[in-house]
């Protein structure tokens, strides 16, 4: 894996939904940097495009509540363990679960492994709602990425909150999940 800045030359073999990514990045004028790589789906995996990007990819999680009216892409910090009532209380939003990949690929056109804040390019109906917990958006850079999980960004978390966010037309809650017990 090798970090490379902005889009690939060549985009050949590259579905529509990355490049729209880099499209929408190019035309707000963010910088960011770029590592291709196979499919991240394990927690190793991950960790080896943390140390190549050299920030924490987060993790995005895609939720709803029990009756499906509402939805939530949670991002935080991948070491983090996430408890349901730990967010519930703070959105005011009981019963929260894994929402079904088939809502995913509707709302924001990513599939399962990919979740991405990229996706809320395409939530143009505003069906759901960003929530950041705090220590993210105290980071510098953010990692995720571009709506496909063989490839991921490095972005400046600031131009992530005043560019990118205001462009696609979401406002963020930010919650602050606690840490967990220490073993």
């Amino acid at each position: 894996m090798e970090l490379k800045k902005g889009r690939p030359v060549n985009t050949t073999g590259r579905l529509e939904r990355e490049i729209k990514v880099y499209d929408l990045l190019d035309r707000l004028g963010i910088e960011y940097e770029r590592t291709d790589h196979e499919e991240a789906n394990t927690m190793e995996a991950c960790n080896e495009i943390d140390r190549v990007l050299n920030t924490i990819i987060c993790k995005n999680l895609f939720l709803c509540n029990r009756q499906e009216t509402q939805f939530y892409l949670l991002m935080m910090p991948g070491d983090k363990p996430f408890k349901t009532k730990d967010l519930s209380a703070q959105i005011q939003s009981a019963r929260l679960s894994f929402g079904k990949p088939e809502y995913m690929e509707e709302f924001l056109h990513i599939k399962p492994g990919a979740v991405s804040i990229m996706g809320l390019m395409n939530d143009t109906a505003n069906r759901v709602q960003l929530l950041i917990d705090k220590p993210v958006i105290e980071s510098e850079y953010i990692g995720c990425h571009p709506c496909v999980s063989t490839s991921s960004l490095k972005l400046k978390t600031e131009d992530v909150l005043k560019k990118f966010l205001p462009a696609v037309n979401h406002k963020p809650i930010i919650v602050e999940l606690p840490r967990g017990e220490e073993l």
